[in-house]
């Protein structure tokens, strides 16, 4: 896939791999409209990378989605890529009293967003020749960690929805690409808890070098062994994470 020419949307792409991802395509010269709940973390975005387009919206919510689609019809017809990308890791365990509050911001955000959004803006990706639709799902799709169970459900279904996404929507002309991150260094989950894990700048270069080799699956490091890993080698994985 070519960087260049496209008019993007990244969903939560005022930071971590969401603001990497925006970065890779502005400098390649293509238009990036950057979305998110926060606005003042939509303003630092712009100040770091000026010509970001910035849009506010709260995706977990179900009108918030339909206003963002109407808008970019009305506004950016010329969108050919979406980049679903916002989600959120909770450390969240069943026997909790919150646990289904919680669980359904994450279901809201990880797994409704990008579906809704896929289905609002098909329209007018498949009228924009080259078009593209970009989902990030986890290395945690494949060996879940029991301590963020509802984030490892939501990325195994977004790799499923993917595969079938990336099959429906083939006589649109619309290509269907999955980035597949492993653990990187962001606040995903929380300030300081991913520090050790891959810099997002190595991950980044790992997307764009893949990105123009053509895959539709991106992987790094773990992701690649999790995604690829036989059922006997997933189970030891497991077994490891959460001994």
């Amino acid at each position: 896939m070519k960087l260049e020419g496209h008019t993007v949307l990244v969903t939560g792409g005022a930071t971590g791999i969401g603001f990497g991802i925006a970065e890779l395509f502005a400098a390649a010269g293509s238009t990036v409209i950057i979305s998110g709940r926060r606005q003042e973390a939509l303003d630092s975005a712009r100040e770091k990378l000026p010509g970001l387009v910035t849009a506010s919206f709260d995706l977990s919510r179900g009108e918030e989605r339909e206003r963002l689609a109407k808008w970019l019809t009305e506004k950016h017809p010329a969108l050919d890529v979406l980049v679903n990308n916002a989600g959120i890791q909770q450390r969240i365990d069943v026997h909790d009293a919150g646990f289904w509050t919680l669980t359904r911001q994450e279901l809201a955000i990880n797994l409704e967003a990008p579906i809704h959004l896929s289905h609002l803006l098909l329209p007018i990706l498949s009228r924009n020749k080259g078009s593209c639709i970009i989902n990030v799902s986890s290395g945690l799709a494949f060996v879940p960690l029991s301590r963020a169970p509802v984030y490892c459900a939501t990325k195994a279904a977004i790799h499923s929805f993917t595969q079938s996404l990336r099959w429906q929507v083939k006589r649109d002309g619309v290509e269907v690409i999955e980035i597949i991150p492993p653990a990187v260094n962001t606040d995903l989950g929380g300030v300081g808890l991913h520090s050790r894990d891959t810099p997002v700048d190595e991950f980044i270069a790992a997307v764009k070098e893949q990105l123009a080799a053509g895959k539709l699956e991106i992987t790094h490091g773990f992701s690649g062994k999790t995604s690829q890993g036989s059922r006997q080698e997933l189970d030891a994985t497991f077994q490891r994470m959460n001994g």
